[in-house]
Order: C-alpha cells, then sequence, then structure tokens
C-alpha cells in the first residue's frame, strides 16, 4: 500500500486526507446522532406525567434541557411558562420552534463537509490521473521527437505508468463512496428525528395548553 501510495504521486494526499476526514466524519455523527442523545423514546410521556401534577421547577427543567435535544425543545416550552404563565399559545410555539431550530442545526453538523468529501473525492481522483497521464506522456516524449515517442517508447513503462495514474481514480472512489453512502444514511437519520421532535413538540403544547386551561 505504501508503494502505490508512493507511486501515485502528490495528488493522492489530498484524497488520503478526505479518508481520514470523512471517517472522522462518520464516527462523530454515529455518536452524536444515537436515539438517547437525540430523542428517548419515554421522555415525552415522562415530562407529560411530570408536568401534569404541576410546573416543573428550574432544577427539574434543566435536567430535562440536558437529557436530550428533545429534551432541549421540551424543557423551552416549560421554561417560557415559568417566566410567563400567561403568554399566549404563539409565544410558546414560537420559543419551541426556536429551540427546535437550533437543535436541527445541532444535528445537521459536518453533514455538508461529508457530502463534500463525496463530490470532491471523484474529482481528485481524476485530477491525479490526468496529472498522471501528463507525466507519463511528458517522459516518452523527452527522449526524442513525436515520432519517435510513438514508435520508439517503452510499453512497459506507459503501462506501468497509466496503471499508476489509474490509481488516483480507483482511491478517489473507494473515498467517495463511502462518504455519499454515510451521508444519505445520516441525512435521512436526521430527517427522521426532526419529524419525531416536531410532533413531540406539538403534542407537548398541546398538553401545556389543556393543563393550564384545567388549572
Amino acid at each position: 500500500m505504501l508503494s502505490i501510495i508512493q507511486a501515485a504521486g502528490w495528488p493522492i494526499w489530498p484524497l488520503i486526507a478526505c479518508s481520514v476526514l470523512g471517517m472522522a466524519l462518520v464516527f462523530e455523527r454515529f455518536v452524536a446522532l444515537k436515539t438517547s442523545r437525540v430523542a428517548p423514546p419515554k421522555l415525552l410521556d415522562e415530562a407529560i406525567t411530570v408536568s401534569s401534577r404541576s410546573v416543573p421547577t428550574p432544577d427539574v427543567v434543566n435536567q430535562l434541557a440536558q437529557n436530550s435535544a428533545l429534551g432541549e425543545v421540551l424543557a423551552t416550552g416549560l421554561r417560557t411558562l415559568n417566566s410567563n404563565p400567561q403568554c399566549s399559545e404563539a409565544d410558546l410555539r414560537a420559543a419551541m420552534e426556536g429551540a427546535g431550530r437550533a437543535v436541527a442545526h445541532r444535528l445537521e453538523k459536518y453533514l455538508a463537509a461529508l457530502a463534500t468529501i463525496a463530490s470532491a473525492a471523484p474529482l481528485l481522483g481524476l485530477l491525479g490521473t490526468v496529472i498522471g497521464m501528463i507525466e507519463i506522456f511528458g517522459s516518452q516524449t523527452g527522449t526524442g521527437g513525436v515520432g519517435q515517442a510513438v514508435g520508439g517508447g517503452n510499453p512497459a513503462q506507459l503501462a506501468h505508468g497509466i496503471s499508476i495514474a489509474l490509481y488516483n481514480t480507483a482511491f478517489g472512489l473507494i473515498v467517495a463512496i463511502p462518504a455519499l453512502i454515510f451521508w444519505r444514511y445520516f441525512r435521512a437519520r436526521v430527517d427522521a428525528y426532526l419529524l419525531t421532535l416536531e410532533l413531540a413538540s406539538e403534542q407537548f403544547v398541546r398538553h401545556i395548553l389543556r393543563h393550564r386551561k384545567a388549572r
């Protein structure tokens, strides 16, 4: 592998950097997008149960906010209600929507970088191939005229040079294909989480409004 990297020339080093960065982003997103850190299944029911008895204390609200992304959105609604018990439905929804946008931005973090790697890696591989081909034909024509290069070039050296140049394209695809797969996977996962957060927030707002009317 080291000999292939050395033979492929300097254009392969940006691809190696992209592969290392892509692996780091994939690992980070797997950790950050765990269900327990975004939308625990039972959190909404627990928040509804706690807020049904009375308005939770600030300590309870802070614990809810630190629980997960969904907890942060639900805690924003409770904080709004604590600061202004007579707040309108529009104000309550606006506060929770603002928290939801902040959470959505965090969930989508680094996805653009992963998509960029998936798009740029094949182009970097193609660039390496083109540069390699230019160097190959330059070395062939350097020994004589154009006619001599065509007729008297070393076919084995030319074939070997072409195969080395194509390593750049192959490596570019090796980097790009997994990056594209993981980007689509994380994109779908984030979209599913955002839908879950939206539905949970709507249910929690209705619960708060019903509970406030019943008091």
